[in-house]
């Protein structure tokens, strides 16, 4: 049991390596859903994988091996370090807890800050425009039984030319049609489960944002068109540092890699060796991650078992 808990626990560092390989390349949208469902999947891997252990040191109290009819001798003589394991497991599902509890509280502040901040102004159908000093704009969600807006301050509109306006207004349309602000929020939740996963976030904020770029650049027609409106914003913008991965904006991310995609040709799904070789990898070691995790499970299962099997013997 312990040797399959540890395993499905290194899981998850070639499972990003593979995971960040594949996104490279899928068009923007797969590789966002691939990226998000990725750190989701080994998330509940490695919180299971904790869980197991620490159900096996909880079986060494005498209280719970009488409850369970089962031979504390038996459990201590086949598993001696089952206590500290199961103490250190506890500690870090603890700290994960604490940590993604945290993440979450935070987004919502954010979330709820931000919408009392826009609330103060008007709105014409999706669109606030803010009379703030600094150049900005953003996705915000929807809160409350609110559908999200689309939020612009008035420096940022002057900044850029007309039908460049309208690329910014598709780009950040494009992230509330996404909903990729909730991949974003699961992605950084996920990632307070294990330190590995938090290397999948800035590919996933990446690929968002080129996601948006693509459905501005179809919205407006004009692929060139949507790299200089890109590349304008982004030098007019200003670092609020208030976003953490909730309020997605154009002008985010690393932009000049985005303005060379928009550039070139449209993405599109690959054929190849290394696609099916990246796809592959990912499949098989977040699949071994789970199925470890489900095994150790099981083995816990037959554990509980064999100890209730030597009661039942004498």
């Amino acid at each position: 049991m312990n040797l399959l808990v540890v395993l499905a626990l290194v899981g998850p560092w070639p499972a990003v390596a593979a995971a960040r390989r594949l996104a490279d390349l899928l068009p923007p949208k797969a590789a966002g859903l691939v990226l998000a469902g990725a750190a989701v999947a080994l998330a509940g891997a490695t919180a299971l994988a904790l869980a197991v252990l620490v159900g096996g040191g909880l079986l060494h109290l005498p209280q719970m091996a009488a409850a369970g009819r089962m031979s504390l001798p038996w459990l201590v003589s086949t598993s001696p370090a089952a206590v500290p394991a199961a103490l250190a497991a506890g500690t870090a599902l603890a700290v994960a807890a604490r940590l993604a509890a945290r993440r979450w509280r935070g987004q919502q502040a954010l979330l709820r800050r931000t919408w009392e901040a826009v609330d103060a102004h008007p709105v014409g159908g999706d669109l606030t425009v803010l009379p703030d000093a600094a150049a900005d704009a953003y996705a915000l969600p929807g809160h409350r039984g609110r559908p999200g807006r689309v939020v612009v301050t008035a420096p940022m509109l002057q900044a850029l030319g007309r039908r460049e306006r309208d690329v910014l207004l598709a780009h950040e349309r494009a992230h509330l049609a996404g909903r990729h602000h909730l991949l974003s929020r699961a992605t950084r939740i996920a990632s307070a489960a294990h330190p590995a996963l938090r290397g999948l976030r800035a590919p996933l904020a990446f690929h968002l944002e080129r996601w948006a770029d693509e459905d501005a650049a179809a919205a407006v027609g004009d692929r060139r068109l949507a790299a200089a409106a890109v590349a304008r914003a982004a030098l007019a913008a200003s670092d609020t540092g208030r976003r953490e991965g909730l309020l997605l904006a154009a002008a985010t991310g690393p932009v000049p890699r985005r303005v060379r995609a928009l550039l070139g040709p449209a993405p599109r799904v690959p054929r190849g060796r290394a696609l099916r070789v990246a796809a592959a990898g990912l499949l098989a070691v977040v699949a071994f991650s789970v199925m470890l995790s489900v095994g150790s499970a099981y083995e816990l299962h037959e554990y509980v078992e064999q100890a209730r099997s030597v009661v039942r013997g004498r």
